[in-house]
């Protein structure tokens, strides 16, 4: 829930008309939640739970071992999901439309390494923006700072560097860095790795 609030904010602050609301199920503790969210430039009027998506985000993998959860995604839809496993791997477990885009990231792994804990929350939040576009780094910080100000600086920065990892990590642009004017060459042999400049 805490992940839906962030994207209608950050969806808010971009100066988009935002709907966000759960649906809890059965009622235990442990049980998966959906969240719904509908962002237009238009005043939203509908009130009824999301069957269809454009986007669908799997913040658990082990909500994948669930055959129906692809369900309503159309040709061009796109899920994001947090998975050590790849796209590839991913699209391999679903008879899905072959041109559904996957994306998946790490966002345990990367929040460990930033937060010290495995909450995922601003990790998916800059994937999915840099993703989609459809909410902006900008309000993504605005959401955060918003969300996070009353724990203190030092969780909303370490947030803020969160979102904006996670966002890195598909910009194209950001991936990789050519330096002029330096080289790095890397031999790996049977017994060991020589790093070399």
């Amino acid at each position: 829930m805490t992940f839906a609030e962030l994207i209608a904010l950050a969806a808010y602050y971009d100066g988009k008309k935002v709907q966000a609301f759960p649906s809890f199920g059965v009622e235990r503790r442990g049980a998966p939640v959906e969240s719904y969210i509908r962002i237009s430039d238009k005043e939203i009027f509908r009130r009824d739970h999301i069957t269809n998506p454009d986007y669908l985000i799997i913040v658990d993998p082990t909500l994948l071992n669930n055959g129906d959860i692809l369900n309503g995604l159309d040709k061009s839809d796109f899920f994001l999901i947090n998975s050590k496993k790849n796209e590839d791997e991913i699209k391999r477990s679903f008879a899905i439309y072959p041109d559904i885009k996957i994306k998946s990231i790490d966002a345990v792994e990367l929040a460990l390494q930033i937060l010290g804990k495995p909450i995922i929350n601003t990790a998916m939040l800059g994937a999915f923006s840099c993703l989609t576009k459809l909410i902006s780094m900008k309000g993504v910080k605005r959401a955060i700072e918003e969300k996070f100000n009353y724990k203190g600086k030092n969780i909303v920065a370490k947030n803020l560097e969160l979102a904006q990892k996670a966002h890195d990590h598909f910009d194209p642009h950001k991936q990789f860095v050519v330096v002029p004017g330096e080289q790095d060459l890397m031999i790996i042999s049977s017994d060991k790795m020589i790093v070399d400049s």
